[in-house]
């Protein structure tokens, strides 16, 4: 097979049986070792799990939003499409993009990142929690299909899941492993090329950060809280801007304000623009026509781009980088920091905020108390057999992490004495 992947890229930590339970004289199963990993990915309790976690507006925020708002499992679907799309165009193979996008955030707590800061603060004695580190966790260690090696997934496809291939260093705040997960993350980025990304985890990254930007001012826009005819104003377009320099891009705020007028002059964002948003059949319309154009837009921005610079032909693993135009870079930036300054920076929703973390907090504290029986059973083993303190802790932040936004408030009520029924067993 000539497809720019080696054996070394199939290669999995155990190797595996042949399936027995086919029939007698039943056909081989003719799937690629990269299309069994997405079905693996698929079929995950950890990914079923994203349907209760928070992406920007929570899943128990919905009412405002027609229809309902996106949940971590409708966007890591989103991001698996706009990937997969874009690894055809480039000849990387599309099952292996698509199934990083799938499991890119299983690793997210619930409350989505503000649940991540809160975990990472009272995780400080076993070295932090980043929900990136908690994907290749989950992938490798905490997920049921080998005992000894989570859903034992192959080389190529754990790396493409990795956005930072390396540990917690010091005034880094993002990192892929944890220090107890080194030697699995070793195999995984044995010859790779220093701290490189592979293609398909760059496409994986882009393809993140479009769906977050475009979907996600979607949601805004139908709760109410976004009109894209702020950018008009030339104060809001500068703060605007400057949210998105500070935290987005490395792009002048000058070449951001910029970027901001040449989107207003695209007639899928002008027609929004002038639509009231009413909520009815026509702004809808509008809505869903300006969300299909700026993702193929900005998805086929980045195949020109890395085509213009690598050719024709298949394109895999290490033998490209993505290429992103500044101008697309600064409209994803931009639409980022739109969601920023209007919807997660809303004064209701930072009040809530603090209240989530407080409760992350005390669920931590009462579950050290009250383990191991308060665990899942899965996780008692790793409870029983840790050395120290530190260890034990790490299986509690392991069991926190894994629940949804209702799980968090219903094992905090129960585990804090403020409980009507027991919490479910199974998270």
């Amino acid at each position: 097979m000539n497809d720019g992947y080696r054996e070394h890229d199939r290669a999995r930590v155990l190797a595996e049986e042949p399936k027995g339970a086919a029939l007698d004289g039943a056909r081989p199963d003719g799937r690629s070792a990269f299309a069994r990993d997405r079905a693996r990915v698929l079929h995950s309790a950890a990914l079923r799990r994203l349907a209760g976690k928070t992406q920007v507006v929570g899943p128990g925020e919905g009412a405002e939003v027609s229809g309902a708002p996106r949940t971590r499992l409708t966007h890591s679907l989103e991001v698996a499409q706009i990937g997969r799309g874009i690894a055809e165009e480039l000849g990387a193979d599309p099952d292996l993009v698509d199934t990083a996008g799938l499991a890119h955030d299983i690793g997210h707590p619930p409350f989505g990142h503000n649940g991540e800061h809160a975990l990472d603060q009272v995780a400080q004695p076993c070295g932090g929690f980043e929900g990136n580190a908690q994907t290749l966790r989950i992938l490798t260690r905490l997920e049921p299909k080998m005992v000894t090696a989570g859903l034992n997934l192959t080389r190529a496809c754990l790396d493409a899941t990795t956005k930072y291939p390396w540990p917690r260093r010091s005034g880094e705040p993002k990192y892929g492993v944890y220090p107890d997960d080194t030697a699995v993350f070793g195999w995984i980025r044995e010859g790779a090329p220093g701290l490189r990304r592979c293609l398909e985890a760059q496409i994986m990254d882009w393809a993140d950060d479009v769906a977050y930007s475009v979907h996600d001012v979607e949601d805004g826009v139908l709760a109410g809280r976004i009109r894209l005819r702020v950018l008009a104003d030339p104060d809001e377009r500068a703060a605007v801007a400057e949210a998105a320099a500070r935290h987005f891009s490395t792009l002048s705020v000058s070449t951001l304000e910029g970027a901001a007028k040449e989107l207003l002059d695209l007639p899928v964002v002008a027609e929004l623009v002038q639509t009231a948003p009413d909520g009815s059949l026509r702004a809808q319309v509008a809505l869903k026509r300006l969300t299909s154009e700026l993702v193929g837009r900005f998805a086929s921005a980045a195949v020109t781009g890395t085509r213009a610079g690598y050719g024709e032909g298949p394109l895999t693993r290490y033998g490209a980088r993505l290429a992103v135009p500044d101008q697309v870079a600064a409209e994803v930036a931009l639409l980022k920091a739109l969601a920023l300054r209007y919807v997660m920076s809303d004064r209701r929703r930072l009040a809530m905020q603090d209240g989530q973390r407080e409760l992350i907090t005390e669920l931590v504290a009462a579950l050290c108390r009250r383990a191991p029986d308060a665990l899942d059973p899965l996780l008692v083993p790793a409870w029983q057999a840790a050395s120290d303190d530190a260890a034990r802790l790490r299986v509690v932040v392991d069991q926190v992490a894994s629940l949804t936004d209702a799980q968090a408030h219903e094992w905090h009520r129960w585990h804090t004495g403020r409980h009507g029924t027991a919490p479910p067993a199974e998270p």
